[in-house]
């Protein structure tokens, strides 16, 4: 696991989990984790995890991430959690997204639960 934070520019991302990233930090998502399944799942190759502050904040961030991919073609298979803004999970199959309040996220670990996967802590990519 990489506990430095990297940018996502320095990690070798399908495009449309490296825009997932940028809308994640565009709405500041806090503690934004990048799980790599990729052999370990058959579900999913990537787990993007995110938080925010409030049920609102996730609301938002998970909202945000939602309309904008759909701007650029690409559309959830499945969201749930949206109305309560606890955990909002948004699958796109070969990825899925979750945005955590800050007490779920502490209760579920997908980050331990997920512990063999490589793990990278990510952060935002300041724009010159």
């Amino acid at each position: 696991m990489s506990i430095t934070p990297v940018s996502p520019t320095s990690l070798e991302l399908p495009g449309e989990v490296a825009r997932v990233v940028e809308l994640l930090f565009d709405r500041k998502a806090l503690e934004v984790t990048l799980l790599d399944l990729r052999g370990i799942s058959t579900a999913t190759d990537w787990f993007v995890i995110a938080g925010g502050t409030s049920d609102t904040h996730v609301s938002a961030i998970a909202d945000h991430v939602v309309d904008e991919m759909k701007k650029e073609g690409a559309r959830p298979i499945n969201i749930e959690g949206a109305r309560e803004g606890r955990w909002v999970l948004v699958d796109y199959f070969d990825f899925v997204v979750h945005v955590f309040h800050p007490a779920a996220r502490e209760f579920y670990q997908l980050e331990r639960l997920w512990g063999d996967a490589p793990t990278h802590v990510l952060e935002a990519t300041v724009s010159a």
